[in-house]
């Protein structure tokens, strides 16, 4: 019975929001011998287990870093690439995630992404815009400090006095308003392949998320590996900046 009650204790800690910063797909590829396009497609196997496995657990939004706003200065063919994955994406998993109750949401500027990318994606979301599971929500063309950016912007542009703006004011603007109001900020943010670092990922809304840094690289993440994170997770001790 003890070990009932501890096993719902820690499902009830589960993170409702987990971000991960989908990283090493290209240094996974070189360590096999093969060029970098190898380990994206490789990296968008993983994402689909990854999120059906995130969905089964329970989790309300799992928000992906696909391309950042820096990713522009890659290879122009590594680029491309890129901007093809969501097209196989939507024809290889979409059915899978429809079946698994998934929702499909973007963040990110739409301007610059090539059309075919912006239709896979809002076809995506289009289909699967019935189901209630998790979300999964792909920042694609996104940059945290650009966020902010663009949310003053249209405050300002409003009329908005923004000496009198206030936290709960800004964070109805910033991309992530797209998802429900309580699960804007991610609870849990996930970067594989050892680097230790944001990369400008949701900078206003990782303020108080937990960091947890995997050494396996992206292609190799799997739902083992993830439950790895949220069980490190259900172990911290959250105290947004207070006493317990």
């Amino acid at each position: 019975m003890f070990n009932n009650l501890k096993n719902k204790e820690q499902e009830e800690l589960l993170p409702e929001h987990i971000g991960i910063i989908m990283d090493g797909n290209g240094r996974w590829a070189k360590q096999k011998g093969k060029p970098r396009i190898f380990g994206h497609k490789a990296g968008m196997d993983s994402l689909k287990d990854v999120a059906v496995h995130g969905a089964r657990r329970g989790i309300k939004v799992m928000t992906v870093y696909a391309f950042s706003t820096e990713n522009w200065t890659r290879p122009v063919d590594e680029v491309k690439f890129i901007m093809s994955l969501p097209i196989d994406f939507y024809s290889k998993y979409v059915p899978v995630l429809k079946e698994e109750n998934i929702q499909i949401r973007m963040i990110g500027e739409r301007e610059g992404l090539p059309k075919a990318t912006l239709d896979s994606i809002d076809r995506a979301a289009q289909e699967t815009s019935e189901n209630d599971g998790m979300i999964l929500n792909f920042a694609m063309n996104y940059g945290g400090r650009r966020d902010i950016i663009l949310a003053i912007q249209e405050l300002a542009k409003s009329g908005q006095d923004l000496s009198l703006l206030k936290e709960e004011e800004l964070s109805k603007h910033l991309q992530t308003a797209v998802l429900p109001e309580n699960l804007r900020d991610p609870d849990l943010i996930i970067r594989t392949s050892g680097e230790q670092r944001m990369s400008n990922f949701l900078t206003w809304q990782s303020a108080y998320s937990e960091l947890y840094f995997a050494q396996t690289a992206w292609p190799d993440f799997d739902d083992k590996e993830l439950d790895k994170a949220i069980s490190a997770f259900q172990k911290r001790d959250r105290r947004y900046g207070g006493v317990k």
